[in-house]
């Protein structure tokens, strides 16, 4: 059964008037993603490395060819692994990229979802380290989600940990208690920007972290980009030069029923001209069990790249309808025209 949604199509541009049970906000408009489908499977990657699943994408090129990093839960537990494409359809895979660190070392139970960025010299990663998980085989991380790092010569490594780099802190009491997990790098205004994925009380947004050395630790901002009752998580972006509008790509937290469990339901996009000021009301719904064409209710976090006129958003989902597991991912694709434009507002719908 569909979630409580009503679309209404008005001058081009949809609206989406959503309600959680549990009140958390919703998009009140749409910028639909065209889904392509299933891009990679999940089950025969390397040395059985992706047999329980795929998903946790981060997609980057360099030089015309593309790649992907994606957690491949596998016989070692969570790792990130590596993807090689001409197209961005056709993948193949290459294995595990990090392995799980000793014992006490905060990567001991998962290395995964590597994040890159490259400097002009080095290549830099970011990854998710947890020394917790859930028992074998499924070996799920479990919490605390921390930003470790690692460098490599080239887009595809070989990546060396850099353990003696401790890039964001937890801080107690703060709304980055729980999870301080990388996301999307950006330079700007003579400084990195780091979109960090947080949590705290049950509740996740995205705070914006800030450093000089990439090699550094990072300030986090004294509040989050937008307010913890959100509930997102990941980031990924997309600066469009026709309007000079960033736009910042999340996997928004569902629930379906009061007391039920909460799952990555959707794929929203905010959007700025500054990115030091974002405002929650901002925002549209642009991937869910309503445009997706395989997975429902699942829609993991998702990785966006222009490729000519086109802006690719990679997602994970579940073939298995109805399920709420986080095994037995697979990665999908879908598509945005460009030039991107924000969706216009309801009340400038509702004058047309």
């Amino acid at each position: 059964m569909k979630s409580p949604i009503l679309c209404l199509l008005l001058c081009g541009s949809v609206l989406a008037v959503e309600s959680y049970p549990d009140g958390r906000p919703a998009c009140k408009v749409r910028l639909d993603a065209k889904d392509q489908g299933i891009v990679l499977r999940y089950g025969d990657g390397p040395d059985k490395c992706d047999y329980l699943g795929a998903r946790d994408v981060w997609v980057y090129e360099n030089q015309g060819k593309y790649y992907m990093h994606y957690d491949g839960a596998g016989h070692k537990g969570w790792l990130a692994c590596l993807a090689e494409s001409p197209d961005l359809v056709h993948w193949t895979k290459k294995g595990p990229v990090l392995d799980k660190g000793e014992a006490g070392k905060g990567d001991s139970a998962t290395a995964s979802y590597g994040t890159t960025y490259f400097d002009g010299k080095e290549w830099h990663m970011f990854y998710v380290g947890c020394p917790n998980c859930t028992q074998p085989p499924d070996c799920v991380p479990a919490g605390p989600y921390l930003t470790m790092k690692a460098k490599g010569a080239s887009a595809t490594g070989p990546w060396t940990k850099q353990y003696d780099v401790v890039p964001i802190a937890l801080k107690p009491g703060s709304y980055y208690a729980e999870t301080a997990s990388p996301g999307f790098v950006v330079r700007h205004g003579g400084e990195y920007l780091q979109f960090v994925s947080v949590a705290a009380g049950g509740k996740r947004s995205i705070g914006i972290a800030r450093a000089t050395n990439l090699d550094g630790s990072w300030k986090m901002d004294p509040e989050p980009m937008v307010p913890l009752a959100e509930q997102l998580e990941n980031t990924s972006m997309y600066y469009e030069p026709t309007n000079q509008t960033w736009f910042l790509f999340t996997n928004h937290v569902g629930i379906n029923y009061p007391g039920g469990p909460e799952f990555t339901d959707a794929i929203w996009v905010y959007w700025t001209k500054d990115l030091n000021r974002w405002d929650a009301t901002n925002k549209a719904l642009v991937l869910d069990r309503e445009n997706c064409k395989w997975s429902d209710p699942i829609i993991g976090l998702p990785s966006v790249l222009p490729v000519g006129h086109k802006l690719a958003v990679f997602y994970d989902g579940s073939e298995l309808k109805g399920d709420t597991c986080h095994m037995r991912r697979c990665i999908g694709l879908a598509w945005l025209e460009l030039p991107l434009n924000p969706p216009l507002p309801k009340n400038e719908n509702s004058r047309k």
